[in-house]
């Protein structure tokens, strides 16, 4: 990829608009050009994340493919990153948290545990934490990310691209529906996350993941229903995020 070219933040509103009325294909060549050796793509490897693995790495192959190990996922999340880094030979970077997972329960307790408190702490030191790392050490500016509008309340107003502190972040699919992620899956031949067959329609950690039952939304099968999103994706909170 190219070196970036800047894009004033004044400029997003009305680039965002323009990006609205353009297929996600687009997004991401904008994408591409805009933020060049600046961008990457993100990862949870999550129920339906080969949609945007496969649509980002059609476009630029050897774009950086930042995946976050808080220790805590399914074995099934790790066979399906194995599987899908294989199939569409993705540039990976894997990155974990500074303390390992048996310390962090040593020293605080299952924090995941401890209510809305103790969740911003996990969420910190495992998630936003290496993310911020990564970001860093990469020289990323510019972040490709899978949100969905349809995902829940806290995304319902995603722009195509906005600011979030210091890092723009790209929602080429913002505007898909749950037919239009099976139509991709189902076109290209690609697979959900093993645990789709099992209920879940939101896969994370382990401990804070739940199947769906009757009455419940996806979003309250993440973190006993408390919150719905990790700390990667919320622009409020710790002045030091960068992200």
């Amino acid at each position: 990829m190219d070196s970036a070219t800047l894009l004033h933040p004044e400029m997003l509103p009305a680039e965002s608009e323009r990006l609205e009325r353009l297929p996600a294909e687009e997004r991401v060549r904008w994408a591409v050009e805009q933020f060049g050796d600046r961008l990457v793509l993100s990862t949870s490897f999550g129920i339906q994340s080969a949609v945007m693995l496969h649509l980002v790495t059609q476009i630029e192959p050897e774009i950086p493919v930042l995946f976050v190990d808080t220790g805590h996922l399914f074995p099934e999340t790790y066979r399906f990153a194995d599987e899908l880094t294989g199939r569409l030979k993705l540039n990976l970077k894997v990155y974990q948290p500074q303390m390992s997972a048996a310390r962090q329960e040593a020293l605080h307790g299952r924090l995941w545990e401890q209510g809305r408190e103790g969740l911003e702490k996990y969420n910190f030191l495992n998630k936003v934490e290496p993310m911020n790392r990564a970001m860093q050490e990469l020289g990323a500016m510019a972040w490709l990310t899978g949100l969905r509008r349809v995902q829940a309340r806290t995304r319902e107003h995603l722009d195509v691209v906005q600011l979030q502190k210091r890092t723009y972040k790209i929602h080429p699919i913002v505007d898909w529906s749950e037919r239009d992620v099976y139509q991709y899956l189902t076109k290209h031949g690609l697979p959900y996350h093993p645990l789709w067959e099992k209920g879940y329609a939101s896969v994370g950690d382990a401990h804070s993941s739940a199947p769906l039952t009757a009455g419940m939304s996806a979003e309250e099968s993440r973190f006993n229903g408390v919150k719905r999103e990790c700390g990667l994706h919320e622009s409020n909170g710790r002045s030091d995020y960068q992200i």
